[in-house]
Formats: structure tokens, sequence, C-alpha cells
């Protein structure tokens, strides 16, 4: 049974914490949607009415014409005949799209958007860091072990900006050392899942000092060429962002804080 959806009287609400990827009144529009999809108050099989979305966001039908082409390219809707704009299930989501993530991120499936983004780098960012004790170049090696150094020092002095600049920067470096473009794509990714740990505080104040010690091992053994160093300690990386999130999952009984 199709689910026809009235927009004007829906109780979607747009939370604090979306981040605006794009300005004005297309970027609201879009991410109220997209968030309200990402989140289930909009579910699979329901269908979009244009002129009650012009109404709801006192916006022309350009407007909303071109947000929902976008949400069309992420496989969040569809036009069918006799039907109208019908919301797609997840399955057909563009799920690399740095916009869905950040979407999901900001709805209550959070923990499970990090999760299965961390088991991707999981599968991906070791080979990456064995590549790039292969392939790094001098400069760049070196530069790596001083970003673990910065790290280091952001960490132990609790600059949780400045750390989580750093840590993004860090992994972004590893993936285009790693020579392969179809891993350098994934570096986005990785920036949101990161941002997303910080954002929802799922990662402590001050990181641990086996975590910083990692990242210098990594950066070290690609320094020295030793890609299985670098591919271990990657993998121990990884276990411990893991165990990072659950932990701090299970402190707050599976209810994450929004930061204020």
């Amino acid at each position: 049974m199709i689910q026809h959806v009235d927009l004007t009287c829906s109780g979607v609400a747009t939370p604090a914490s979306t981040v605006l990827a794009q300005t004005g009144l297309h970027g609201r529009v879009l991410d109220h949607l997209g968030t309200a999809i990402c989140g289930g108050e909009l579910a699979a099989g329901a269908v979009l009415n244009i002129d009650e979305l012009v109404d709801r966001y006192a916006v022309s039908r350009s407007v909303i014409r071109e947000v929902l082409r976008v949400l069309a390219s992420m496989g969040f809707i569809e036009t069918r005949r006799r039907v109208g704009v019908m919301i797609r299930p997840a399955t057909a989501w563009n799920v690399f799209d740095p916009q869905v993530i950040r979407w999901r991120l900001a709805s209550a499936g959070r923990i499970a958007q990090l999760r299965s983004i961390t088991e991707l780098r999981t599968a991906v960012e070791p080979h990456a860091a064995w590549l790039a004790a292969h392939r790094v170049s001098h400069d760049d090696a070196s530069d790596l072990v001083g970003l673990a150094a910065k790290m280091w020092a952001a960490g132990k002095a609790g600059d949780e900006g400045r750390f989580l600049s750093l840590d993004i920067d860090f992994h972004r470096r590893v993936l285009r050392a790693s020579g392969n473009e179809m891993f350098v794509k994934l570096q986005e990714l990785v920036a949101e899942v990161l941002t997303g740990r910080h954002h929802y505080h799922l990662m402590p104040r001050h990181p641990h000092e086996q975590a910083l010690q990692l990242h210098a091992d990594v950066a070290q053994s690609i320094q020295r060429g030793d890609g299985d160093g670098a591919r271990r300690a990657m993998v121990q990386i990884m276990e411990h962002a893991f165990d990072e999130m659950s932990s701090i999952w299970d402190q707050n009984h599976g209810v994450v804080p929004h930061q204020a």
C-alpha cells in the first residue's frame, strides 16, 4: 500500500546538529528532507507532493524540483507514473555520498553508520598503509612522521579541534601515499566518520596514549618501508576505534548526546 505524506502538518523537524553542506533555500530544504528520509520520518514507499513541499517550505517550484533532482541522484527518490515522487528504500541510496553520510550521522542510526564506515576502513586503510610503505616519497614519509608528532602533542593537550584536523589529514595522507586512485577517493568518507565521532562525542576528550602511539607506528613503519608493520598498526587503530565507540555507546545506554 502506498503511503501519502502530508508534509504541511508532519512532525518532521530539522535536527540542530545537521551539518549544512549547502547554503540558502535549496540547502535548507535538501538537508531537511535528506535527514528526514535517513531518520525514517519519511519512510520508503511514501509519496511526496510537490505542491505541499512548496507550501511547507515557502519556496518556488523550481527550488523543489532542484532538491528532488539531487535526492534522485542519491537514490533517495524516484518518479513513478500515476503515483508521483516516491521515496526509495535504503538499499537504493548512494551510501558513499558524503552528504548522505552526514544525514545518516544526524539520525538515530548514527552508530550503525559509524560502524559500517569503520568496517570499510578496516578493509581498506591497512592495505593502503602497506602500499604507502612501498610507494611513498621520502618527503611525504617525513611529513607523515611529523604529522603523527603533532597529533601526539594536540592529543596530550586536549586540543580536540586541532587533533581532529590532524587526524583527518593523517589518514588522508596515508590513502594518497598508497598510490591507488580508488583508495584516495575514500578520503572524504574517512573525514566524515572522524568528524561524526567528534561531533557526537564518540571519542574521548584526551585520546588514549595507545592510539597516539599507533599513529606514530604507522608513520614510522611507512618511512622505513615496513609494509607489514604499517598494516598491523593500522589494523590496531581500527580495532581501537571500534572499542572506543562501543565503550562510549554503552556508557550512555545507547543514547548519544547531541552537541550543544
